[in-house]
This record gives structure tokens, C-alpha cells and sequence, in this order.
């Protein structure tokens, strides 16, 4: 990506995130408008629309027949694109009304997998143009969830960061506004999700209620975290609560972590396995700026207990978790749309995380990132008034 290329952006006013698991959208003179699950729920009988969002997100489970709960978004990419537009219209109709003079919605941003083919993105041009854009700029997701976490992206030096998803994980190198080498596999929240549910179903027989799967996931930190096969054996067990395959009764059953760290070891195995393929098609000299670097993690996964540190170990180089991981993408759209070509000033000193700062979330492990790109790009750039339409 050119700074001419940055450049243009500035021209856009609305920055629309489209995750698997929540969708974000960023306006020109409000912030952060949207930051609501990616979940629709509608009547099968009439097609009327009952919920979206949060409404929706609760309903997951707990609905009569003629009611389903679609997630128009997986992988990163639209796949039912009638039900996103009704999801998008609905979500920003109240947050943008008042800036309905201003044609807010006539330029818009999005961001899109690094390895989206012409059909991905012609579903995420046509999502928005279907609530109202009329131009749509397109950013691969590796490049803004690097501008949001701070890294020099448009220098002639390398940078890796890890956009660690609800399904997939994006492992990209970047260098001179472009991804240089990448690659996609499929790990995420909702993976480690799955292994979870299947494994107890398996060896214990018990169905798990989905809401009840998080706090496994937090049980792992106890004993080392995901893939983490040291110090077995601790007797810190967890009692887990659901319905038994047989009779369908509920049931309480103890689970060691340990069993569970055992479960995502496959898809671990697979992330570090992407890893050293994407860095074996990298240039000499970009390896050489990622061993002094290292590599960042951004995206909701990547505050899962111990997966920081078992990159660490198996690839041997530094691994960072950027500060709120889960908003580097729309923080980097939010930096865009306002600097434009001014984002390579990130660049203009070496990079180097600040140890002194963590996160409570991070368990201890370093944190980069200055403060939210959306913040300081609302401050640093007042917002001019448009001709009303």
C-alpha cells in the first residue's frame, strides 16, 4: 500500500470491521459507534428480523424452531450477504442518524483476509453499498491490525503480526505497506471451542452448554496455559456442568486441565507448523528484522492463556500481545481514514515494546501499542463540516 494509496483513505468517513464474532464500526466525529456481536436473529416463517447484536447473541441455544440465530460473517468474510446488510443497517441506523447530513456512509472502509479471493471481496463492496456506501476501500486485515498495534509498516523493514481470530488465524509479514509472505489456519477462539466440547463429550460424555466453555478456556492459565504439557499432575481439578449423552440428565463431572490443554494441542500444532512456512518464504534480510523484532499478536484470541508463551518456545523468538488485541484492526482503520500517508511517522524511530506497560488481561506479558488509535486520531484531527446532501 502506497502513500498515495493512504492518501485516499482520508477521503473515507465510516470504517466497518466485519469479524466473525463482532462487527465495529468507526465514524468520522462519534468514535467507535458500533462494537456488537456479528449475530442475526430472524423469524424462518416471515423472514422478519427479531434481533441483532448483543438481542441475538442470547439467544443462541435458547430459541423455538421457527426462530434460528444466523452469523452472516465466518472466517473473515461475508457469507450471506442479504442478512450482513440487514445486521449493518440495523446496528449503525440509531448511531448514525445524526450524522446523516454530513453523508457519513458516501465513503467507506473495510477490512478483508489477506488471502480473500475477488468473490470475498466483492461480498464485503457489495454488504455496504447495500446500506448506503458508495465507494468502498478495501484493507487487508494483517496491514491495519499492524498500523493499530504501532509497528512501522509502510518502512522498508519487516514486521510479523499474528491477527488471531474467532476461526482462523492470519500469520502475515509485512513490509513497505504490503504483505510480503502469509498464510491462514484454522485456530481460534472457536476452535479451542470445539476441541473443548468434543473432548468432554468423548471422554466423559457430557454435552457442555456454550456459555460454559470460557471459563475452561480461563481454567487453562492455571497450569500453564494452551499446549502447555509441564508441570502435570497439580490435582487442581474443575467441576463442569451439563447434560449427560445418555440419559439427558444433567450431570457434574472433574476435569484436570491438563486433559484439556491435550485437546488443542492439534490446531496448535498446526499454527506453529504456518508459522515456519511463512517465515521460510520470507527474504534473508526481512528474517533478520524479525529476530530483532519479533512478532505481534492482535485479534480477540490472542489474550488465550499460555499461546504467547508457547510461540515463544517453539519458534524462539520474542512474542508481544498488542494492547486491546481485539480493536488493533478498527484502531489501524481509525488511524488511516485520518492520517492517511502520515501513518509511516509510526515508523520514524526503531520499534521496541515498552516493558513498563501490561495489561491486566495479558497475564504479565508485554503489552505494545500506544494509546487507542481511535482515541488519539479523534483528538490529533478535528473533523470537517461536509455540504449537506
Amino acid at each position: 500500500m502506497s502513500c498515495s494509496s493512504l492518501e485516499a483513505l482520508t477521503r473515507c468517513s465510516v470504517a466497518v470491521d466485519l469479524g466473525a464474532a463482532r462487527t465495529r464500526v468507526y465514524a468520522k466525529g462519534a468514535g467507535l459507534v458500533v462494537d456488537q456481536p456479528s449475530a442475526v436473529a430472524v423469524n424462518t416463517h416471515s423472514g422478519a428480523l427479531i434481533a441483532v447484536g448483543q438481542a441475538a447473541e442470547r439467544m443462541a441455544g435458547r430459541t423455538p424452531q421457527h426462530i434460528q440465530v444466523i452469523r452472516p460473517v465466518s472466517n473473515g468474510h461475508v457469507v450471506d450477504i442479504e442478512m450482513a446488510r440487514r445486521m449493518v443497517r440495523t446496528l449503525i441506523s440509531e448511531r448514525l442518524r445524526g450524522l446523516k447530513r454530513r453523508r457519513t456512509m458516501q465513503r467507506a472502509l473495510a477490512v478483508v483476509p489477506h488471502d480473500a479471493d475477488p468473490l470475498m471481496r466483492r461480498a464485503a463492496v457489495e454488504t455496504l453499498t447495500g446500506v448506503g456506501a458508495r465507494h468502498v476501500e478495501l484493507v487487508e486485515a494483517p496491514i491495519a491490525a499492524a498500523i493499530g498495534c504501532g509497528l512501522p509498516v509502510v518502512r522498508a523493514e519487516g514486521a510479523m503480526v499474528l491477527v488471531c481470530g474467532t476461526t482462523t488465524t492470519q500469520i502475515a509479514v509485512v513490509s513497505l505497506g504490503a504483505v510480503v509472505a502469509g498464510g491462514t489456519v484454522n485456530l481460534g477462539g472457536e476452535t479451542v471451542h470445539h476441541s473443548v466440547v468434543q473432548y468432554l463429550r468423548n471422554r466423559h460424555e457430557l454435552l457442555l452448554p456454550s456459555q460454559d466453555v470460557r471459563p475452561l478456556h480461563l481454567a487453562l492459565l492455571g497450569s500453564g496455559g494452551v499446549g502447555d504439557r509441564r508441570g502435570g499432575g497439580s490435582g487442581n481439578t474443575i467441576e463442569v456442568q451439563g447434560r449427560d449423552v445418555v440419559s439427558g440428565l444433567a450431570r457434574t463431572v472433574a476435569v484436570d486441565p491438563e486433559e484439556l490443554r491435550g485437546a488443542v494441542q492439534t490446531p496448535l500444532t498446526g499454527l506453529l507448523d504456518t508459522i515456519r512456512a511463512v517465515l521460510h518464504r520470507c527474504p534473508p534480510d526481512l528474517v533478520a528484522d524479525l529476530a530483532e523484532r519479533g512478532m505481534v499478536l492482535a485479534g480477540g484470541t490472542a489474550l488465550l492463556p499460555g499461546l504467547a508463551e508457547q510461540l515463544r518456545e517453539h519458534t524462539g523468538m520474542a512474542v508481544h500481545v498488542a494492547r486491546e488485541p481485539d480493536l488493533c484492526a478498527i484502531n489501524g482503520l481509525a488511524a488511516m481514514m485520518t492520517h492517511g500517508a502520515g501513518v509511516a511517522d509510526e515508523g520514524a524511530a526503531p520499534w521496541e515494546p515498552d516493558p513498563t506497560r501490561t495489561d491486566p488481561l495479558s497475564g504479565g506479558r508485554e503489552v505494545i501499542g500506544g494509546p487507542s488509535a481511535v482515541t488519539a486520531a479523534e483528538a490529533a484531527v478535528p473533523v470537517p463540516e461536509q455540504e449537506a446532501g
